[in-house]
C-alpha cells in the first residue's frame, strides 16, 4: 500500500470516528436514551471504516459497494452497543436501515448496469425475515422483536452478495449466540451483534457481484 493509500485509509479512520461521535450522540439522545461507554462507538466505527477504506484502496473492493459495508459498520456498531447496554434494538436505528441499505445496494446495481444485486437483496431481506418471524412465532422468547425488525436489512445487504450466505449468517448467528451465552453462563443474551458481525464480513470480504 502506498502512501496516498495510507493516507486514505487513515482518513477514513477519523471520518469515521467523528461518525461514531454522532451515532453515541444519538444513541445517548430522547429518541434513543442509551448512554454508551466513552469512545466505544468512535473506536468502532473509525475502525470498521479504516478496514473497507484498506480494503477498497488495494483494489479488493470496488469503490460502488465501499458504501454498503459502510453503512452497515456505522449503523452495526450503534446498534450492537444499543443491545450490549441496554437489550434492545431501537427502531430509529432498524427502520430506517431497509431504505437506506436498498438504496446502496440500488445505486451499486446501477452501477454494474444489471437488476441481479438489487434482486438477490430482496429475496435475502425476505429470507432472513422469514426465518426470524418462524422462530419469533414459534418461540418468542428466542428472539426480541428488534431482532426480527433488523433482520430484513442485514439480509438485504448479505443477498446482494450472495443469496445462501444468508442462511449461513442465520446459522453463525445462532451459533455466536450459544457461545455468548455459555460465556457469560447467562440464559437471555443480546443476540443483536451475533446478527451484525457475520453480515459486515460478508459485505465487506465476500465476492462482490460484479466486482471482477
Amino acid at each position: 500500500m502506498d502512501q496516498m493509500s495510507a493516507f486514505a485509509v487513515f482518513c477514513a479512520g477519523v471520518v469515521g470516528a467523528f461518525a461514531g461521535r454522532a451515532g453515541r450522540s444519538l444513541l445517548s439522545s430522547r429518541l434513543v436514551g442509551v448512554r454508551p461507554p466513552r469512545w466505544c462507538c468512535e473506536a468502532g466505527v473509525g475502525l470498521l471504516w479504516a478496514l473497507v477504506a484498506a480494503r477498497t484502496a488495494t483494489g479488493a473492493l470496488p469503490v460502488w459497494w465501499a458504501p454498503v459495508p459502510l453503512l452497515l459498520g456505522w449503523a452495526g456498531v450503534l446498534l450492537a452497543v444499543c443491545d450490549l447496554v441496554a437489550s434492545r434494538l431501537p427502531d430509529v436505528l432498524t427502520l430506517p436501515a431497509y431504505p437506506f441499505t436498498l438504496a446502496a445496494v440500488g445505486c451499486a446495481a446501477v452501477v454494474v448496469g444489471e437488476p441481479a444485486p438489487l434482486v438477490s437483496a430482496l429475496l435475502g431481506a425476505v429470507l432472513f425475515a422469514s426465518c426470524y418471524a418462524l422462530v419469533r412465532m414459534l418461540s418468542p422468547p428466542a428472539l426480541g422483536p428488534g431482532d426480527v425488525k433488523l433482520s430484513g436489512s442485514l439480509g438485504a445487504a448479505v443477498g446482494a452478495v450472495s443469496v445462501p450466505a444468508v442462511l449461513g449468517c442465520v446459522l453463525t448467528s445462532a451459533v455466536l449466540t450459544v457461545l455468548h451465552a455459555c460465556c457469560t453462563r447467562k440464559r437471555a443474551v443480546a443476540h443483536g451483534p451475533a446478527m451484525l458481525l457475520p453480515a459486515w464480513l460478508v459485505t465487506s470480504f465476500g465476492p462482490i457481484p460484479g466486482g471482477g
